[in-house]
């Protein structure tokens, strides 16, 4: 049992945190690159081009979704850490820990800028450079606490699991 929730946490990790973390590290980029004014001649009928608002809503969907279904990933790590007997191991919980602090920097900071900037290009207003660099920071915080507890879960500091 032990290895088929095992399994089932890292296939959540990878289907719901990795589609999350690539979304929001492309983000600020694509928001970038949409033009604030419609370029002449343009429709409202014309197919999404690279500087669309619709690439920007896509990755903000992305986001969204898949912060939704990671959920999935702590409630099997914590079903598998407790086959396993590791529930009070160091290394479990400071990754708990900084799986906490990613979510809420999900939650709190990553997906609120996404939505007002989002908004700010649908409504045809200019975005300010500094505001998608603030939001590219706190993606990148996110990815690293992300990477950290990968680590964390691989390298088992003080483990006497077998690893």
């Amino acid at each position: 049992m032990t290895k088929i929730l095992l399994s089932l946490h890292v296939l959540a990790a990878i289907i719901a945190v990795g589609p999350v973390t690539v979304a929001a590290s492309m983000y600020p980029a694509a928001v970038r690159k949409v033009p604030v004014a419609l370029p002449a001649g343009a429709g409202a009928g014309e197919a999404a081009g690279p500087g669309d608002v619709s690439t920007v809503r896509l990755l903000h969907r992305i986001c969204r979704v898949y912060a939704g279904l990671g959920i999935a990933v702590p409630v099997l790590g914590f079903a598998t850490a407790a086959a396993m007997g590791v529930l009070g191991d160091a290394w479990l919980i400071a990754s708990i820990t900084l799986t906490a602090v990613a979510a809420g920097l999900l939650i709190a900071f990553v997906l609120p800028r996404q939505e007002e900037l989002l908004e700010e290009l649908a409504a045809r207003r200019p975005v300010e450079r500094a505001r998608t660099a603030r939001l590219a920071m706190f993606t990148g915080l996110f990815n690293l606490l992300w990477a950290t507890v990968t680590v964390l879960m691989i390298v088992r500091p003080g483990s006497t699991t077998g690893a």
